[in-house]
């Protein structure tokens, strides 16, 4: 690949070692699995005892986020002096390059491995995405990852594509983004376990194998051995867009730890890390958040938990991702042990630093010995060079189509970083929606939350202006670049859509759409599943929706084919696709605002909570 080859990341990893750096610019706070004892500092002292140190630096969703994400999205909250939050911006790889250097540092001669969880690209800015994330490929091989698990987003563009991005290769439409040197794959593995080619679920056990790697062992220079099983979450299909895993299987993810765990059991492979792009909300708004013995709470509250109870006692620790938010908990494992469960924050906000012992004479992990270190990557970090570098030479690439101006803005306008299930953004771009889509007879538009990927920020992020919104930003809001579809759904269709956000699949965790200016309703979360919309107060363009007339319909391509358990969307009828959303946001920006009128931000009152 175009970043420093495995030879050289090691020297440099070694030669960073030997440097003292200091240690401000890192806010940290450390998490013990019960019955620990360690150094007062948290570092790891030379070992007497026959035991080998280990460090894994953990990060995951970064999502192509080379720069740090601007406004609420890309924030962290800390506790002040006086108890109360405080919000940080953070996030930057040159960065996190830095803390991580920072970090091998602080492990005094622990054997130090660098690991991620999935969605490492995917839904990713122009910067990277102009490129199909091969900028980022080359920033994580310069920061030294050594391994990482697939995410639901690796899945964007289809299997091929993620294997090219593994193998290398140019892009089978748009070539090779350096000529002169075309693409030669990542020298880090991507791990999918539980990811097979449909129909190989039906063959035996045996038989059953996976697109990529299960599983990656790391051979210590002491002989000791550590087995990494990589895998996704089973819900990929329902969270990515239909046509792109529809030739794929995501297998159980217990049944396939379980199964990789026996398998690197009988190697000989003791010590063993799951790398699960699965996770659970936060047991606190900090980014140091903890769950378990002593910690905020009592127990994690998503479906990571239930994995981390049930999968094989053989895994030591989890590593995970997907609900963007950071923690650090303890979960007891099926014999009563507890074990790690960690996760960082989306976009590079932090990284986690784990740290354990490797019994030198079973090979296995001792348990005790393990803790967490939740950092911060904060805006004051000095950026590392090397990885500098390359994330510059590649904005010079894709500066002329970024910095286009696009539109004009009064204020921020919050989209992912917004307090509200309902988004200024989220309304702004559902009235693009609609405009660009009303030769297709369109009268109002739905979008799904995880469609909005930032805020819009008042701020320059360039030499751009305050207030001024360009192309790059722009993208970064709306970065999957998919199909608009118009569709016919009868009123009674749209009733079970609406009331599809609190019931099935997303009953437990509501999946609250984004909503048009001709669209209104009231939720009481009080009560559940379907019956907390309250279906009398839906209103189109002011009036009772009438169940048996038809409606025009505009959603995204992921959210026509039933994406986030919008299965009723599946049904519409007479579908006309005109545009899509990136070049309605765009246009709607141009024609609705200028210098001397810019858009104000909506007010998010279209859903009434009661």
């Amino acid at each position: 690949m175009h970043g420093a080859p495995q030879r050289t990341r090691a020297r440099l990893r070694t030669r960073g070692a030997r440097r003292r750096l200091a240690l401000a610019g890192a806010s940290a706070a450390l998490f013990f699995v019960p019955a620990l004892s360690a150094a007062a500092d948290g570092t790891a002292e030379p070992r007497g005892d026959g035991r080998t140190p280990v460090q894994l630096l953990a990060v995951n969703d970064l999502h192509g986020n080379l720069d740090a994400v601007p406004g609420p999205a890309g924030s962290v909250h800390r506790k002040g002096p006086n108890g109360e939050l405080e919000q940080l911006q953070a996030g930057g790889v040159s960065r996190l390059a830095t803390l991580l250097d920072r970090a091998r540092e602080r492990a005094r001669g622990a054997q130090s491995l660098t690991v991620a969880a999935g969605d490492m690209i995917g839904g990713s800015p122009l910067l990277s995405a102009a490129y199909h994330d091969e900028p980022t490929v080359e920033a994580l091989e310069t920061l030294g990852l050594d391994v990482t698990a697939v995410g639901n987003h690796e899945f964007d563009e289809g299997p091929e594509e993620l294997r090219r991005m593994d193998a290398g290769g140019c892009h089978p439409k748009d070539g090779c983004a350096d000529p002169n040197r075309p693409y030669d794959g990542a020298d880090f593995p991507y791990l999918a376990a539980n990811v097979l080619p449909r129909g190989a679920e039906k063959a035996g056990k045996a038989e059953r194998k996976p697109i990529l790697p299960p599983y990656w062992i790391k051979k210590l220079p002491g002989g000791e051995r550590i087995g990494f099983i990589g895998l996704t979450t089973k819900d990929t299909p329902s969270v990515v867009s239909a046509s792109m895993t529809k030739d794929l299987v995501f297998a159980d993810e217990v049944e396939t730890i379980d199964r990789y765990a026996g398998e690197l059991d009988r190697r000989g492979v003791k010590a063993v890390v799951a790398l699960v792009h699965e996770g659970a909300r936060p047991p606190a708004k900090t980014y140091d958040a903890t769950c378990g013995k002593d910690g905020a709470a009592d127990r994690l509250d998503g479906r990571i938990q239930t994995i981390a109870e049930q999968a094989s006692p053989k895994v030591d620790l989890f590593v995970t991702g997907h609900s963007h938010e950071p923690y650090m908990c303890s979960v007891p494992d099926p014999a009563g042990q507890p074990r790690l469960v960690t996760q960082s924050a989306s976009f590079g906000r932090t990284f986690t630093d784990l740290r354990f012992d490797i019994d030198r004479r079973t090979g296995d992990v001792v348990r005790s010995s393990a803790r967490a270190e939740a950092h911060a990557v904060t805006t004051d970090t000095p950026e590392q060079q090397r990885v500098d570098r390359v994330v510059e030479k590649w904005r010079a690439r894709s500066a002329e189509m970024a910095d286009e101006p696009v539109g004009y803005i009064s204020d921020d306008i919050p989209g992912r970083g917004a307090p509200d299930p309902e988004t200024p953004l989220g309304d702004l771009i559902t009235d693009a929606q609609v405009a660009a889509t009303r030769e297709a007879g369109a009268e109002l538009a739905l979008l799904n939350w995880g469609g909005v990927r930032s805020d819009l920020t008042y701020r320059a992020s360039g030499k751009e202006g305050d207030g001024v919104v360009t192309y790059g930003e722009a993208f970064q809001v709306q970065p999957f670049d998919n199909p608009l579809v118009t569709m016919v759904l009868s009123g009674k269709q749209l009733l079970t859509v609406l009331r599809q956000q609190f019931s099935g699949e997303n009953e437990g965790y509501p999946q609250v759409l984004q909503i048009s200016d001709e669209l209104r309703f009231d939720v009481d979360m009080s009560r559940t599943g379907a019956d907390r919309l309250l279906t009398d107060t839906v209103r189109v363009n002011g009036e009772p929706v009438d169940v048996s007339r038809d409606y025009r319909v505009t959603v995204n391509d992921f959210l026509s084919q039933g994406g986030n358990g919008f299965s009723e969307l599946k049904e519409g009828t007479d579908r006309q696709s005109v545009t899509r959303d990136l070049a309605a946001f765009t246009e709607y920006l141009k024609s609705r605002s200028s210098p001397e009128a810019p858009i104000a931000p909506p007010k998010a009152d279209r859903i009434t909570w009661r």
